[in-house]
C-alpha cells in the first residue's frame, strides 16, 4: 500500500529539478527533505506542501512564482489529480479519484497485512518491556509498560522489521532475598510452625498461596531448607504467574535475559576496564568537583566509590558506577547489558521504562559513548504512573504492603481489550486516570466498545447480505458518494500514522486513528444503506465492497493495538 507523502515528496523533488532544467527556476540544491504533510483544509486537496516558501529565498523570486514554476512541472502520477497554488506559496494536491476509489479493491486484496511497508526491510528491532524482577505479581504499572512496549513491537512489525520482545530481569540481590526470606516464613506458617516475616518483608496473599501449593506438593520436606531455596520457587512461581497474565493481554516475549548472565561472563567487569582504559572512571570519597557542602557530608571513614566522568558527555554531574561496598549500582550491569544488545546486531532497540528511570536512561546512553558505541539506535520511551479511578476516588496502593491491584484482577474485572485500549489511549508520559467506571461500560462512550462495534457492524452487514443472496462481486465503485470516499481517505491515512508513531515513539496515537477512524465510520453506517428497499442493487454492491474495506482496516487496527476484532457483541 501506498505512504504518499514520501512519494509526493519525490514528485515535487523531481517538479524543482525539471523546472530548473527548463530554465524556470535557477540552479539551486535542492533541500534536503520537502515537506508534505495532510492539509488542514481537505477541500483544497489532501495533501499541502510550503516547500516553495523555503526556496524562494535561493531562488530569489517570490513564493507564489516559484510554486507555479514547480506545479507547471510536476511529472504525472496515478495518484494525483491536480497540482494547485495557494497564496502565499502553498502547493495544494489532489487525489485522484479513480485511483482513491480503487483502494478499496487494494485493501480487501491486502487483506490482514493491509498497510504493511517495508522501511524496516532487512533490519532487525529489539523492544525491551515489562522487565519486573520477579517478586510478585504484575502491577497496572507493569501492565501500563508492557502494553505500550508490545503495540510498539507491533507496529515496527508492520514497517517491515523483524522484532523480537525481550524481557529483562534480576532473580539476585536484596530483593529476591527478602522475596525468598518471605515465603519461607509463610510456609513454616503454612505447617502450624511459628515464623516471622522479615522485616520488610512480601506480606502480600500471593505468597502466602504459594507457601500453600508447597506444602501440597512437599508436606513439611522443607522445613529445614534454606531462604535460597524459598528464593527459587518464589522465582518459578512469580514467573509462570507473570507469563500468564502477560498471555492475557496478548503479551508474549522471544526471550528472558538475565542480568546475573552479564556478571557470569564477565561482562559487567569488562565494561568497566573498558570505560577505565579510556580515561571516563576515577575512584574517589565524593565526585570530582564537588563543594564543601557535599564532602561535609560524608563520614570521617567514608572510603573510595568508582565514578564515571558523566559531565564529559553532557551530564550535570559524575555517576557512581561501583559503590564503596564493591557492589555496582544499577547503571553499570545496564551500560554492559545495552552492549551487549548493540553486539547481537540490532539496527533498532526501543526500551519502555518508568518515569523514575529517566537519569538512568541517559547515563547509559552517555556510558555508551564512552565507550565509543553510538547511542542512536537505542530509543526510550518513558511513561508516567498510573492511578485508579472508581467513583471518583483513587485507589491507594502499596507493593510491599500486598495493598495493590494485579493485572489479574484488571484484566478480570474490565476485560483485556479495554485494559490495552485504555492504557493506549492516553501518551506514555501523560500521568494516566484509569476510570473503572468507564471501562465498565458496554455502550459508545466506551471507547472501546465503540471501535470494536465498527468492525461488529461490517461483519453483520455480511451475514445479512449472504442471507440475502448479495455479494459486492463486480462493484461499480464510481457509485460512492462524498461521505463513503471521505471514509477511503481516513482510512488511507494509516501508513502514515504508523511512521508516525515510530518516529516519534508515540503508540498512543494508533489510538486516536482508531477512534477516529470510528467517528467516521458509525454515522456513515447510520446513513449509508446497503440491505434498505430503496438502495438499487448496483449501489448495494458498491457499498458492500466498501464495508468489506472497512472491516479489513478495523481488524488491522485492533490487530495492531493488540486488541481483538469480535464478530458480533
Amino acid at each position: 500500500m501506498h505512504l504518499l507523502p514520501p512519494q509526493l515528496a519525490s514528485l515535487i523533488g523531481a517538479a524543482i529539478t525539471a523546472a530548473q532544467d527548463a530554465g524556470d527556476l535557477p540552479p539551486f540544491d535542492l533541500p534536503a527533505t520537502i515537506l508534505v504533510q495532510r492539509s488542514s483544509k481537505p477541500e483544497l486537496g489532501e495533501f499541502a506542501s510550503p516547500v516553495a516558501l523555503q526556496l524562494a529565498k535561493p531562488a530569489r523570486r517570490k513564493p507564489l512564482d516559484v510554486a507555479e514554476s514547480i506545479a507547471r512541472h510536476m511529472p504525472p502520477a496515478p495518484f494525483v489529480a491536480a497540482v494547485e497554488v495557494a497564496p502565499p506559496g502553498f502547493l495544494n494536491i489532489r487525489l485522484d479519484e479513480s485511483w482513491l476509489l480503487a483502494q478499496i479493491d487494494a485493501i480487501i486484496a491486502a487483506g490482514d497485512e493491509v498497510f504493511a511497508l517495508d522501511i524496516g526491510r532487512g533490519q532487525r528491532a529489539q523492544v525491551e518491556c515489562v522487565s519486573a524482577n520477579p517478586t510478585g505479581p504484575l502491577t497496572v504499572g507493569h501492565t501500563r509498560n508492557g502494553v505500550i512496549g508490545s503495540t510498539m513491537a507491533n507496529i515496527l512489525a508492520a514497517l517491515g522489521y523483524a522484532v523480537q520482545m525481550e524481557y529483562y530481569f534480576n532473580n539476585a540481590g536484596r530483593q529476591m532475598r527478602i522475596l525468598g526470606q518471605s515465603l519461607q516464613a509463610r510456609y513454616l506458617q503454612a505447617l502450624g510452625l511459628p515464623a516471622v516475616l522479615p522485616a520488610e518483608g512480601y506480606q502480600g496473599e500471593y505468597l502466602v498461596e504459594i507457601a500453600r501449593q508447597l506444602v501440597a506438593a512437599h508436606g513439611d520436606a522443607l522445613r529445614d531448607e534454606p531462604w535460597e531455596r524459598f528464593k527459587l520457587e518464589a522465582e518459578r512461581a512469580m514467573f509462570a504467574w507473570i507469563e500468564r497474565s502477560l498471555a492475557l493481554i496478548n503479551i508474549r516475549f522471544d526471550t528472558f535475559f538475565n542480568e546475573n548472565s552479564l556478571y557470569e561472563d564477565g561482562s559487567v567487569w569488562r565494561t568497566l576496564e573498558a570505560l577505565e582504559a579510556r580515561g571516563h572512571v576515577y575512584r574517589a570519597v565524593v565526585r570530582e568537583g564537588a563543594g564543601d557542602e557535599e564532602r561535609a557530608k560524608l563520614p570521617p571513614d567514608a572510603k573510595e566509590a568508582t565514578w564515571f566522568r558523566a559531565t564529559t558527555f553532557g551530564d550535570e554531574e559524575d555517576r557512581v558506577l561501583v559503590k564503596s561496598s564493591g557492589e555496582p549500582t544499577y547503571v553499570l550491569p545496564d551500560i554492559a547489558y545495552h552492549v551487549n544488545k548493540l553486539e547481537r546486531g540490532f539496527d533498532t532497540l526501543i526500551n519502555v521504562l518508568g518515569a523514575d528511570h529517566i537519569v538512568e536512561a541517559q547515563t547509559v546512553a552517555r556510558g555508551l559513548s564512552a565507550l565509543g558505541h553510538d547511542p542512536e539506535p537505542v530509543h526510550v520511551v518513558i511513561y508516567q504512573f498510573v492511578t485508579l479511578i472508581e467513583g471518583g476516588e483513587q485507589r491507594k496502593m502499596s507493593t510491599r504492603r500486598g495493598e495493590f491491584v494485579t493485572q489479574d484482577d484488571l484484566v478480570a474485572d474490565v476485560g483485556a481489550d479495554v485494559v490495552r485500549y485504555f492504557i493506549l489511549a492516553r501518551s506514555p508520559n501523560s500521568h494516566l486516570e484509569f476510570d473503572l467506571d468507564l471501562a465498565r461500560k458496554h455502550a459508545n462512550e466506551n471507547p472501546v466498545y465503540y471501535i470494536q462495534n465498527a468492525h461488529v457492524r461490517c461483519a453483520g452487514i455480511f451475514r445479512q447480505a449472504a442471507e440475502r443472496g448479495l455479494s459486492a462481486d463486480g462493484a461499480d465503485l464510481s457509485l460512492l458518494g462524498a461521505q463513503e470516499r471521505d471514509f477511503v481517505r481516513k482510512m488511507l491515512e494509516m501508513p502514515e500514522v504508523l511512521v508516525q508513531c515510530y518516529g516519534e515513539l508515540a503508540p498512543h496515537k494508533l489510538a486516536f486513528y482508531a477512534l477516529d477512524l470510528a467517528r467516521l465510520f458509525h454515522p456513515m453506517y447510520d446513513e449509508v444503506r446497503v440491505l434498505h428497499g430503496d438502495v438499487p442493487e448496483d449501489l448495494a454492491r458498491a457499498r458492500l465492497r466498501l464495508y468489506g474495506a472497512a472491516r479489513v482496516v478495523f481488524k488491522r487496527l485492533l490487530t495492531l493495538l493488540g486488541m481483538s476484532a469480535p464478530d458480533v457483541m
